[in-house]
């Protein structure tokens, strides 16, 4: 079978129009505790919010599907598709179109962030089954780019030929340690259209997914870009975000373009978990756990862009001015859409945030 390029197929931006947006109805009590009704109420209100400028596509389990139909707009469509937890940006099929418009998705084999070597669970059939059933049930014919190792995470793309990641999390052993950083970036090109990869070495400090990509950048539009930014010298966000910059300030995108770095601070001191918070969790065999004061990966990167939203994560408490700002500079970025602030330490909680239970369907 042919690649996406060899097609004429390539990742979108998020930023151009989506069909619609697809999420997955939290469960799993060792990421959202065992009553998970924050981390529902978080979710249905990004459905709600999206529902009203594109169609919703909710994955459900049996066990799920009645308390979601109660929380979630009619408009919300509900997929009866087991997974093993709740991060359709890693696990839902990474989508490209051609220039006619037809849209095709793509399965990526998924290892819980790691497979055996530093995997954040041990069972994870569900959640790499997840994106050719995905692909079925909405009648979407699925490359299989398979034995290749990523998550929707792990890339941004601009539309126009330009793919954003992370040294920390591609190049991690937990991933694809037989193929070197130049045959990674030609999988890459070939697989989502693009002409360049360009490779920035840190995420975000303590982020478990080995430091993803959405969590620490993201394209607002072509040739340009937001950073999560750190002003504390003692903190380890500091460096690693200066490093990032050093690198992006001296890169061009795949059209020549200088890139435009927008700076977005991280809040003012981490957020951690609470021991009351960790007693909350249940936890499988083999599963990552968390303790009480670890500190979680908060960005404000993690930002969703609807059709016509911008939807920001918000952590509340100690960090209002911190949410204001990041919505402040945000609107600057998008001044054609809504920033709306969404409450989400409940999606923090389970160890990414907005951008991660999301994924766009062109």
């Amino acid at each position: 079978m042919n690649t996406p390029k060899q097609d004429g197929f390539h990742m979108p931006a998020e930023f151009e129009p989506h069909r619609g947006t697809i999420l997955i109805f939290p469960e799993r009590a060792g990421s959202w505790g065992r009553d998970a009704s924050a981390a529902q109420q978080a979710f249905a209100a990004i459905a709600a919010r999206l529902s009203q400028c594109e169609q919703v596509y909710m994955l459900v389990s049996e066990k799920t599907a009645e308390t979601a139909r109660k929380l979630l707009p009619a408009s919300v469509e509900l997929l009866h598709i087991d997974t093993d937890d709740a991060w359709a940006r890693d696990v839902a099929p990474t989508f490209v179109r051609n220039h006619a418009g037809e849209v095709r998705g793509i399965s990526w084999q998924f290892n819980a962030w790691g497979g055996d070597f530093d995997g954040l669970y041990a069972d994870y059939q569900k959640d790499d089954a997840a994106a050719d059933e995905i692909c079925r049930v909405l009648s979407l014919p699925c490359y299989n780019a398979r034995p290749f190792v990523l998550e929707g995470g792990a890339i941004h793309c601009d539309g126009e030929g330009t793919v954003l990641v992370t040294e920390a999390c591609l190049l991690s052993r937990g991933r694809n340690p037989k193929l070197d950083k130049e045959q990674i970036t030609a999988y890459l090109l070939e697989y989502l259209g693009a002409e360049k990869v360009i490779w920035i070495p840190f995420g975000i400090y303590n982020d478990e997914t080995n430091e993803h990509i959405d969590n620490i950048a993201a394209f607002t539009e072509p040739g340009k870009i937001v950073l999560a930014w750190c002003e504390n010298p003692d903190d380890p966000q500091y460096a690693m975000s200066q490093a990032d910059f050093d690198v992006l300030s001296q890169e061009t995108d795949a059209k020549g373009r200088k890139l435009q770095i927008t700076k977005l601070p991280v809040p003012h001191i981490p957020v951690c978990v609470t021991a009351e918070e960790c007693e909350e969790y249940d936890f499988a065999a083999g599963e990552d756990t968390r303790e009480p004061n670890e500190r979680l990966a908060a960005s404000y990167v993690n930002f969703y862009i609807g059709n016509d939203c911008v939807l920001v994560p918000q952590f509340g408490g100690v960090y209002k001015e911190d949410d204001a700002r990041a919505c402040e500079i945000l609107r600057e970025c998008f001044p054609a859409r809504e920033v709306l602030p969404i409450p989400a330490r409940a999606i923090l909680l389970g160890g990414g945030n907005i951008h991660c239970v999301t994924q766009q369907l062109p």
